[in-house]
């Protein structure tokens, strides 16, 4: 067998050479099969009592996004602990600060408004994996955080409509949002926002009215109900996409040293100097792209 030289490596980055349009495996099913979901086109909503297992599931989509050549990572976290470990793999990482997460989500708006003038230009309506344009994920671990705890009624009310501008245009330009909640009720998800999700998790609900407030009106009724997920069964959760039918899926667990030693490869293939994102990607947010 041929042994490859030094030559023959020369100038090949080191990289996992994972993207954000690949499938991302999430979990397996109520039968053991694998369960994909592909973000670069869809957002994602997860909701459910605290210890569910939401978290997991932003995790498990935070470590395919860190560890993806075309990907940059976007972190909002209240808590500051959840989404924490993933900060040296992030453009921005913002905590509990109100007048940090809206100047994150105006750039990110201001970057949309660009991307998308940049495909009139170019006759085209969305953009895809030939264009080596990076996909910016945005995670926001607990939105109710931000829209109904911390900041002034001004800033909560903005903070919703940007996040809003951003799940219903953001998909075409390559910026989806994953976003999760413990509070699912309609002062935090109206029905409004929640359809915009094509991609949305009922993990344990205390309510059938919870559990319809994430799946949709009338998933509950018809058998599909997230208060049946036992306590004691973390990472649980229906799964429905835009058009389906809810499955049962359970969540891939991540620990937390396993989280560390991922998030550390990544910040290292991500460090200054190494040439991690696609060729012509913009290297600034103001770009045009």
């Amino acid at each position: 067998m041929a042994t490859a030289t030094a030559s023959s490596t020369a100038g090949v980055p080191v990289g996992p050479g994972l993207s954000m349009f690949d499938p991302i495996f999430i979990g397996i099913d109520e039968f053991g099969q694998p369960v994909y979901i592909t973000l670069a086109y869809r957002n994602l909503l997860a909701g459910g009592e605290p210890g569910g297992g939401k978290s997991g599931l932003l995790n498990a989509i935070a470590a395919h996004a860190a560890l993806s050549v075309d990907s940059r990572l976007v972190l909002l976290d209240g808590k500051l602990v959840e989404l924490g470990q993933w900060e040296d793999s992030a453009d921005a990482f913002i905590g509990p600060d109100m007048p940090a997460a809206l100047d994150v989500l105006r750039r990110l708006q201001l970057v949309m408004n660009n991307r998308y003038a940049w495909l009139r230009a170019h006759n085209r309506r969305k953009l895809t994996a030939a264009d080596r344009l990076s996909v910016i994920t945005v995670l926001v671990d607990e939105i109710a955080f931000y829209s109904a705890t911390v900041g002034s009624k001004q800033e909560q009310e903005e903070f919703v409509a940007l996040l809003r501008d951003l799940v219903a245009r953001g998909r075409a330009a390559g910026i989806p949002v994953v976003a999760a909640t413990q509070r699912p009720s309609f002062d935090i998800i109206p029905t409004s926002l929640r359809d915009l999700f094509g991609y949305r998790a009922a993990f344990r609900c205390t309510t059938p009215n919870s559990s319809n407030i994430v799946l949709g009106h009338g998933w509950a009724e018809q058998g599909y109900s997230a208060t049946d997920i036992a306590p004691t069964n973390q990472g649980a959760a229906y799964l429905i996409a835009e058009g389906g039918v809810p499955r049962r899926i359970k969540v891939a667990y991540l620990t937390d040293a396993q989280i560390a030693g991922i998030a550390d490869y990544a910040a290292w293939v991500r460090r200054p100097g190494t040439p991690v994102t696609p060729a012509g990607s913009p290297a600034d947010w103001g770009m045009a792209a």
